[in-house]
């Protein structure tokens, strides 16, 4: 019998689109804003139509497929896709720099936006190309894990640009600047400072919020939620949106409502336990932590929820609703029911992966929740 359904949001609930849309934008971004790199000034500017959203990510993100094939690897947060793509092809720039002591001294310690922009200055009017291809090319043989891909890329760092030792595998401040670029993107000028605590470095951005994509008519997942709670089933959201990003569309839709607030967990939640206990391993999904957490209530801590033995007791009374290999693994790993559906990046193509990896329950929209979760009473 299940008690309790945890819904991830992006590819669920909500479309991943506006997402992905916001991640290809801020890549473009950095390596072309005199903001950043400023590789080539006249290609950026604030406010772009979808049509030429749809041409800057298919030329970004090769018609999405490295979008996939990090999807594939279990990577879950928007933040991390955007970092190793853009990490990616500032290796590639600065290969083609013959100068190796500037290049070991720039890769060598913190790179922020003044190291950008000092790499900026350094390669303005060089005739250097970009390959966005190359990154299905060249992490090919990379450990198919979120650690992995950063520690290939550190790997990749060193082959190419022929140093000892780099900063590009681990989580800084040039991460922390791919984050902030693309919360600009998302929420927008009204909302930026809330998310991330610092003002927009560049200002004219409108965001996503308001234009949310829902997978299916709003009025039918409204009814989702009010038969499952009308069942005795509580429901909650394990997601790697931040708060802001999770609460905002859920008002303006009318879902939040429906929901206790202490089952929604969110990345700021993650960011924070992580902050808390760095000598923790990274907590995003695919670590069961956003799903344990969750599945409390907020009523245990971190580092309870952190420490939870694996499987959790009753676990199969939990059914997990997702549309990723990384919610699959954390839901595997807490010994839940799992659910997959069919509305994520992939769409109906990942069926497949799903049956490879023995998915008992594939659902081609959220809507089926109820059907199978009444099924399962029986």
């Amino acid at each position: 019998m299940i008690k309790t359904v945890l819904f991830d949001v992006d590819g669920v609930l909500l479309s991943e689109e506006r997402y992905f849309d916001a991640s290809a934008l801020t890549v473009w971004e950095i390596l072309y804003s005199r903001n950043y790199l400023g590789l080539d000034s006249g290609k950026f500017k604030v406010n772009y139509s979808d049509a030429e959203i749809e041409v800057i990510r298919a030329a970004v993100f090769e018609n999405d497929l490295v979008l996939k094939f990090q999807k594939s690897c279990g990577l879950n947060a928007n933040w991390d896709m955007i970092y190793l793509t853009v990490a990616y092809q500032l290796i590639l720039l600065l290969e083609q720099i013959k100068d190796s002591e500037q290049v070991k001294n720039w890769v060598s310690k913190e790179i922020d936006r003044n190291v950008l922009l000092e790499i900026g200055n350094a390669v303005a009017g060089k005739d250097l190309h970009l390959d966005f291809a190359a990154f299905l090319d060249d992490f090919e043989q990379s450990e198919r894990t979120k650690e992995g891909l950063f520690s290939h890329l550190d790997f990749l760092a060193k082959e190419k640009l022929g140093v000892e030792r780099t900063l590009f595998g681990e989580i800084g401040e040039f991460w922390s600047t791919c984050e902030h670029v693309s919360q600009e993107w998302y929420v927008g000028d009204k909302h930026v400072l809330a998310s991330t605590g610092r003002p927009s470095v560049q200002i004219g951005k409108e965001g996503f919020l308001s234009a949310e994509k829902v997978l299916a008519p709003t009025e039918d997942i409204t009814a989702l939620f009010e038969s499952l709670k009308k069942a005795g089933v509580t429901i909650g959201i394990g997601t790697g949106r931040p708060e802001l990003e999770t609460i905002e569309p859920f008002k303006y839709l009318g879902w939040l409502k429906h929901f206790d607030v202490n089952y929604i967990v969110t990345a700021d939640d993650v960011l924070a336990a992580e902050r808390t206990f760095p000598a923790a391993s990274a907590l995003s999904k695919p670590h069961p932590f956003t799903y344990v957490k969750a599945l409390s209530g907020k009523v245990k801590t971190d580092q309870e929820c952190i420490d939870e033995a694996m499987p959790i007791p009753n676990g199969k009374e939990t059914l997990i609703v997702g549309d990723s290999f990384a919610d699959l693994l954390a839901a595997r790993k807490m010994g839940c029911t799992f659910a997959a559906v069919l509305t994520g990046l992939s769409g109906k193509d990942a069926r497949e992966e799903f049956e490879k990896h023995n998915t008992k329950y594939i659902l081609d929209s959220v809507l089926d929740v109820k059907d199978l979760v009444l099924s399962l009473v029986k």
